[in-house]
């Protein structure tokens, strides 16, 4: 019996040493063996432990000098909101030509996937009898405009009355009309690009009947191509047309698109509470195309705060917490995290621009603890760790 105590006197004093040098070397640790009831049982008091750094005997003292750290300063850095959605890319313009009458197709002078211009006849309609009756107009208004000379020619002896000459008149301008109508059908049977663009895949051919609902060919002009997209209703404020945006095709994700915002829709949409964006992309070497998936990023800068080194951010039972030297001392600060980027964290609290906040060596700080900083620049505290001095005690 004797022996089990003395064992389990000697595992308690084990577990107290190991206690006193994690809270010693981590002070985070002593708010969380407070609550457990650890502290108590062990015999350790807390408050004691607890106590400012300046106590003499503890950790950075007085009797063990100031402690060494590495601190840099704080900078003011803007927090980047930003908005990632996906959207569908379409042609700049694009246009579906189809034939404004029933007829069938005699020549279709385009390939798929070729280059138009506009202007060009892309498909013609058989048009012999569109042909045959704007000669026949052509014959109708050549012998109206020859009875009008007659009777002119007659009018100055007096031969022809009025009424004769108002009818040649009115055969004259109908026959006009007639040869006019006559242009109009047979020009109905040529189709005609009226955009420059890239033809799409065919799918018609010679000798095929088509109506006025067939579709011949799709032409797309791929100069620019529109992205459309949604965002957020409490980003209305924010967004205006040309701001910059990137796009990302989701087939390459290693291509990244630089465009700006070039049409906002004039009302947000009630069951989603989106509004409705559109962006412009320039497409130079030609390898968009209408139909593709773009992964869309805006960014929008917003209020400055504080910028610290990830290094200096700590954690506790209380959230996070920054060592701050004000005065030659170390100030415990807690801070909420605003945002977390690749080199730096920007963060809330009591903490201005120029302040000193300490990125290593913060094991063995305290409260009130008097420390000696080696101040670094906040890149060389994010790119380079840097490397403690030496700290020596008077013997």
């Amino acid at each position: 019996m004797k022996k089990i105590v003395t064992q389990s006197v000697l595992a308690l004093a084990i577990l107290a040493g190991v206690v006193a040098v994690w809270i010693a070397y981590v002070p985070a640790a002593l708010p969380l063996l407070a609550r457990t009831g650890l502290l108590h049982v062990l015999g350790i008091d807390a408050a004691a432990m607890d106590k400012p750094a300046t106590d003499k005997g503890r950790p950075g003292g007085s009797a063990a000098g100031p402690v060494a750290v590495i601190a840099a300063p704080a900078v003011m850095l803007a927090l980047n909101d930003q908005i990632t959605a996906i959207g569908d890319g379409r042609p700049l313009r694009s246009v579906t030509l189809l034939p404004e009458v029933t007829g069938v197709l005699a020549e279709v002078n385009v390939n798929s996937g070729a280059y138009v211009a506009a202007g060009a006849v892309v498909a013609t309609l058989r048009d012999e009898a569109q042909r045959i009756a704007r000669d026949r107009a052509l014959l109708m208004l050549g012998d109206a405009q020859a009875a009008m000379t007659r009777l002119e020619t007659l009018g100055n002896s007096g031969a022809v009355t009025d009424l004769q000459r108002q009818n040649a008149r009115l055969v004259l301008q109908t026959a006009g009309l007639e040869l006019r109508e006559a242009e109009l059908e047979l020009a109905r049977r040529r189709i005609i690009a009226p955009i420059s663009g890239w033809v799409g895949i065919l799918a018609v051919e010679p000798g095929d009947q088509v109506t006025a609902s067939t579709a011949l060919v799709q032409i797309d002009d791929r100069a620019q191509v529109l992205v459309e997209f949604r965002i957020p209703e409490r980003f209305v404020a924010r967004i205006a047309e040309g701001d910059a945006m990137t796009a990302t095709p989701l087939a390459r994700p290693d291509q990244m698109l630089q465009g700006h915002i070039s049409a906002i829709d004039n009302r947000v949409d009630q069951t989603s509470r989106t509004l409705r964006v559109q962006a412009t992309l320039e497409n130079a070497d030609d390898t968009l195309r209408a139909g593709m998936a773009f992964s869309i990023a805006l960014s929008f800068q917003g209020d400055e705060y504080p910028a610290v080194a990830p290094l200096a951010i700590q954690w506790s039972s209380d959230g996070s917490f920054i060592w701050v030297i004000r005065d030659g001392k170390a100030a415990r600060e807690p801070v909420k995290i605003m945002q977390r980027n690749s080199d730096t964290v920007l963060v809330a609290g009591n903490i201005a621009a120029g302040d000193l906040v300490v990125t290593e060596g913060v094991q063995s700080l305290r409260p009130g603890a008097e420390v000696a900083p080696r101040v670094v620049t906040p890149d060389e505290a994010v790119v380079t760790p840097a490397v403690l001095p030496a700290t020596t005690t008077e013997g």
